[in-house]
């Protein structure tokens, strides 16, 4: 962890910020400002890109954020420190918010607009997206398939086979659920942490009894998880949308199936049985 002193000159008034320094700025070094402000490298002159490039980077350093959070509160709940994971799952919520609201940068954009730079994209395309692979691991998304885009680059591959092979949020709150004397089935337990998780009828039970002894721990946490869902639910609304608008129902970039692909995704949503339980409550 990096630390900085802070050396304030002798010859200005106090209420006066300092203008000189030796090498840049502290702002710049720390931020990196000059660095992402050169990361925009453009294959064309349309308008349209630029915009689509910054919010895709963007949307990226939201996506690192995110599971930076998720991480955090994965390991307080294998502490058993419930405090310290429900600070985390809110900070994410804060974060999915502002992830969600960076589509409204690109809401007018018209299918001509998109066109005018498409092609340039070449093979690029969202779901190669490793932070975004992070993402839907940590829900439980899992899927061993989707790490053969990333062969070409042995490190990232490495960590993300090692991100599919860890415990999700889910994961982690049914172990919790299990410590705290809850019937969580063994075979839901020891389940191998690399396959998409299967929804459960006796973790679905559990889920109903919960719900229907509130207000406790056990429910607080529940409604953070649901928090998390019903963003990252939006997130996906909003980018099946902006495609709809953008290209209708033409092949994805990538080769992926375009609309389609993206109505697979948004309904698998995460943490299943804390929605089905509530038809029962």
């Amino acid at each position: 962890m990096r630390k900085r002193s802070r050396t304030p000159s002798p010859d200005r008034a106090s209420d006066e910020p300092q203008l000189t320094f030796v090498e840049g700025t502290p702002y710049d070094a720390y931020v990196g400002a000059t660095k992402l402000a050169t990361m925009q490298t453009l294959f064309t002159n349309e308008p349209s890109e630029m915009p689509f490039l910054v919010v895709s980077q963007i949307m990226e350093l939201y996506f690192g954020l995110i599971c930076w959070e998720w991480k955090r509160a994965v390991e307080a709940l294998r502490d058993d420190d419930l405090d310290t994971a429900l600070q985390a799952l809110k900070r994410s919520c804060s974060s999915i918010d502002g992830l969600n609201a960076a589509w409204l940068s690109l809401s007018w954009m018209t299918p001509r607009e998109f066109n005018t730079f498409r092609a340039d994209l070449g093979e690029a395309s969202g779901f190669q997206s490793a932070q975004y692979r992070r993402m839907e691991f940590l829900l439980g998304n899992k899927s061993r398939q989707m790490l053969a885009a990333h062969k070409g680059n042995p490190e990232l591959h490495r960590d993300l086979a090692e991100a599919l092979e860890s415990p999700s949020l889910y994961d982690e709150t049914l172990a919790w659920l299990g410590r705290r004397g809850f019937a969580i089935p063994a075979d839901v337990l020891d389940r191998a942490l690399d396959a998409p998780y299967e929804p459960s009828d006796e973790v679905e039970a559990v889920w109903v009894t919960i719900y229907l002894n509130e207000p406790t721990p056990e429910i607080v946490l529940a409604e953070a998880l649901t928090d998390v869902a019903q963003r990252i639910s939006e997130w996906k609304f909003w980018h099946l949308t902006a495609v709809r608008r953008t290209m209708g129902n033409k092949e994805g970039t990538g080769g992926s199936s375009g609309v389609a692909w993206l109505e697979r995704s948004l309904a698998k949503m995460p943490f299943p049985e804390i929605w089905t339980a509530r038809s029962q409550v």
